[in-house]
C-alpha cells in the first residue's frame, strides 16, 4: 500500500491524499460504509459501486467470524470473492465489539474471552488468532486488535487498558510480520491509537505508533461518550505525533459536522454506522440539516429528498413519499434513505477534497458546517 498527499490547505492541516491498494486506488478524504458482516445494509453492491461511489467499505472480524464464519470465507476466496466487492475492503478488528459486550467478556494478557450475541457460546480472541482470522477475510487493510475503553473511563483504567493494547499491538505486529497474505495481494495493518481523553495517555500512544512505522495508522476510542470537544482536542493531541506521510484514519465518527472538523484536522479516513442506521429510522441528511421522515410536516412536500443531493434517489423521490414508505412500514423506506444518506457522506467528503485542491477549504467549511447541523 501507497499513500501519496497530492495538496495541503494551507490554513488548516486539511489534505488531499491518495491510497493505492491490491484493489485500486482510495481518494482521500473518504468515508468508508460500514459492511459489518459483508454487506452494506439495505445497500445493492450496484448501488454501492455507482451511484454512491463507495471506494471502500468495512467487515467486522468479530462479526464475520462468528457468521458465516471464517471457513466459508476461505472456501470462497476470501471476502471480496464471498460478496462480490472488487474495491478495497478494510477489517476492524473486533476490539470495539468486544469492549461493547462488557457483561459477556473477560479481558487478560492474553487475550478476551467472550460468549457470542448470536448463542452465548464462549470464543477466545488472541492478538495472534485475530491477525489470523484477518488474514483470512482478506481484507486490503486490517486493524490491530485493541480494547476500547469508554470516553468517561478513569484515568487509572485508561492506562491500564492501553498498557493492554500496547502489549497487544506488539504481538499483532509480530504475527503479521511471520505471516503472508493469502490471495495474491498485500494487506496492510494499521495500529490504533488509544488512550481515552488523556492526553499524556494518547501522546504516548501516538509516539510509540508513529515510530512502528506500519502503512497507516488510526485513532480509536473517541465518540464513545466524551464530550465533541475533548474529541477534537485530542485528534489534535495525536495529529501533531502521527506522520504526515501515512494515512490517518479516525475510527467510528460521525455526524457530517465531526467528518468536516476532522477533516480540518488532518484525518484522511472516516467510517460510522450513523448514515444507514440513521436512515433506518427515517433520518436523512442534507446539504441544509438533517430531516425526520416520519415527521407529518413532509406529509405534502413533494420536493426532492435533498434538492441539492446527486444520487438516483434525490432525483427520484420526493419527501412526501418516502414519508408515505415510513409511516406504511415499507421497506424499501429504509432502503431509499440508507441510500441516500450514504451518497450524501460521500458527496460530503468528495466536495471537501475537492476544496482542498482549490485551495479554499477553510472558508467552504465556515460556510457550510452550522447549516449540516441544523434540523429541519
Amino acid at each position: 500500500m501507497t499513500f501519496e498527499v497530492q495538496h495541503s490547505d494551507t490554513k488548516s492541516n486539511a489534505r488531499a491524499g491518495l491510497i493505492q491498494t491490491g484493489h485500486g486506488a482510495i481518494e482521500t478524504p473518504i468515508f468508508m460504509p460500514v459492511g459489518t458482516l459483508g454487506s452494506v445494509k439495505g445497500v445493492h453492491l450496484h448501488e454501492l459501486k455507482d451511484d454512491i461511489k463507495a471506494q471502500i467499505i468495512l467487515g467486522n472480524t468479530y462479526h464475520l467470524y462468528l457468521r458465516p464464519g471464517i471457513e466459508v470465507i476461505e472456501a470462497a476466496g476470501g471476502l471480496h470473492k464471498f460478496n462480490g466487492f472488487d474495491r478495497p475492503m478494510l477489517t476492524d478488528s473486533g476490539g470495539f465489539q468486544v469492549f461493547s459486550l462488557a457483561d459477556i467478556r473477560k479481558l487478560s494478557p492474553e487475550g478476551a474471552e467472550f460468549r457470542s450475541h448470536i448463542d452465548g457460546s464462549r470464543h477466545f480472541f488472541t492478538p495472534e488468532r485475530v491477525m489470523d482470522i484477518e488474514r483470512s477475510i482478506g481484507a486490503d487493510i486490517m486493524m490491530a486488535f485493541d480494547e476500547c475503553p469508554p470516553g468517561t473511563a478513569e484515568y487509572d483504567y485508561a492506562k491500564k487498558s492501553l498498557d493492554l493494547t500496547e502489549q497487544w499491538l506488539d504481538r499483532c505486529i509480530l504475527r503479521y510480520r511471520e505471516t503472508e497474505p493469502k490471495y495474491g495481494y498485500h494487506q496492510s495493518l494499521f495500529p490504533i491509537v488509544q488512550g481515552c481523553t488523556y492526553k499524556d495517555l494518547r501522546q504516548r500512544a501516538a509516539e510509540k505508533i508513529a515510530a512502528l512505522d506500519m502503512d497507516g495508522n488510526a485513532i480509536g476510542g473517541l465518540a464513545v461518550g466524551e464530550p465533541t470537544d475533548v474529541m477534537y482536542e485530542m485528534i489534535e493531541v495525536v495529529n501533531a505525533i502521527l506522520p504526515k506521510s501515512k494515512p490517518r484514519y479516525l475510527m467510528g465518527v460521525g455526524t457530517p459536522q465531526n467528518i468536516l472538523e476532522g477533516i480540518e484536522r488532518g484525518v484522511d479516513m472516516f467510517d460510522c454506522v450513523m448514515p444507514t442506521r440513521n436512515g433506518r429510522n427515517a433520518m436523512i441528511f442534507t446539504w441544509h440539516g438533517t430531516i425526520n421522515l416520519r415527521n407529518k410536516k413532509w406529509e405534502m412536500d413533494f420536493t426532492p429528498l435533498d434538492p441539492e443531493g446527486t444520487s438516483y434517489v434525490d432525483t427520484t423521490y420526493t419527501r412526501a413519499y418516502v414519508h408515505h414508505l415510513f409511516k406504511a412500514q415499507e421497506l424499501l423506506a429504509m432502503q431509499v434513505a440508507s441510500i441516500h444518506n450514504l451518497a450524501f457522506y460521500l458527496e460530503l467528503v468528495q466536495t471537501a477534497r475537492q476544496h482542498i485542491i482549490a485551495g479554499d477549504f477553510t472558508q467552504w467549511k465556515s460556510t457550510v458546517i452550522n447549516e449540516l447541523g441544523c434540523r429541519l
